[in-house]
């Protein structure tokens, strides 16, 4: 029995060193040298202020800055220690009714516009976390935010082609606009 319990002890505890210390301060290591920034939060700061984490999604609900895509993680939003979906089918009337809330609001917001409403808008993300929109959810506001903030329409549009990041390596996904770089960016104006 001895000659069995001291090789499993051996290699319970080196794989406990091997996976639970070396592994995860080798990768900690290679991360702070090498993608320091992401490693740590992909944070922004303004003036020594935390402004938020360009890919964790924030609450913006004044007329006067771009709206993120909704958040899934009630009931805090956009709460980074609870990422999930919204779990809501498509024929769930919970998510009907979410989808018709948030078009009123933002037809409450900008009663004159007439577009069709993207639907990144409307609908959370897998994550219920994404901190970027749409080129089509951006341009849909583009008129409030120029309203509220006395700013022309034409200023807030290429502000949006500012901060409108193409497809990864040219091929992979959608363009998108990352809605705190573009609000922050409203803000140094």
């Amino acid at each position: 029995m001895k000659n069995l319990l001291r090789p499993m002890l051996v290699l319970f505890v080196a794989l406990t060193v091997v996976t639970g210390v070396v592994y995860p301060a080798v990768v900690t290591a290679i991360g702070q040298a090498a993608f320091s920034h992401q490693a740590n939060g992909s944070l922004i700061e303004r003036d020594g202020r935390l402004m938020g984490s360009e890919i964790i999604g924030q609450q913006f609900d004044a007329p006067r800055y771009f709206w993120g895509r909704l958040s899934a993680t009630a009931p805090n939003p956009y709460n980074a220690g609870s990422s999930s979906g919204s779990n809501f089918g498509p024929t769930n009337p919970a998510l009907a009714d979410e989808i018709k809330a948030r078009i009123a609001a933002l037809h409450d917001a900008d009663p004159g516009n007439e577009a069709a409403v993207p639907v990144d808008l409307v609908t959370s993300s897998g994550s219920g976390l994404d901190p970027e929109i749409s080129p089509a959810a951006a341009a849909y506001q583009v008129s409030r935010v120029a309203k509220a903030r006395g700013m022309s329409v034409a200023r807030v549009e290429a502000l949006v082609a500012q901060a409108t990041s193409g497809r990864q390596f040219g091929v992979l996904g959608e363009p998108r606009v990352n809605v705190l770089k573009l609000n922050l960016a409203l803000d140094g104006e």
